[in-house]
């Protein structure tokens, strides 16, 4: 755990775990070290990307446009797994297949989920940016 409390992976997740690890840490660094191949000033914009992405996302779907929020879902799919937000990307994935489907409750229950996961993402990002640059 990082000092701010939030979950961000080393060792447990891996690529394409999508959340189902016994770990279920919010950011999977592995994953992540790999997608920006070690160098922490990319890692560190793509980070700050998907935190103003999934804002934007999370904006969107809360309009309750069936088009916007299958759209938006999509969106966060790939950014989650980019990162290595399984959680995120998961929860993505249920509210995408939900609005196509028409499933009114599940929509509902998949936007929670999405929200919290996006929270803890957040949160873990937000701790990862405060830690001093340092080489791996």
């Amino acid at each position: 755990m990082s000092a701010s409390g939030a979950k961000v992976a080393g060792h447990g997740a891996q690529a394409g775990d999508n959340g189902a690890s016994a770990d279920r840490r919010a950011i999977d660094e592995k994953h992540l070290e790999r997608m920006t191949l070690g160098d922490r000033c990319l890692e560190r914009e793509v980070l700050q990307i998907f935190v103003r992405q999934s804002a934007m996302m999370l904006g969107r779907i809360s309009s309750g446009q069936p088009g916007a929020v299958v759209t938006a879902a999509h969106t966060l799919v790939g950014s989650a797994r980019g990162i290595g937000a399984w959680r995120v990307a998961g929860a993505a994935e249920r509210l995408e297949r939900a609005s196509r489907e028409g499933d009114e409750d599940t929509v509902t229950d998949a936007i929670a989920e999405l929200k919290a996961a996006s929270l803890e993402a957040t949160a873990a990002i937000g701790a990862r940016l405060a830690e001093p640059l340092r080489s791996h």
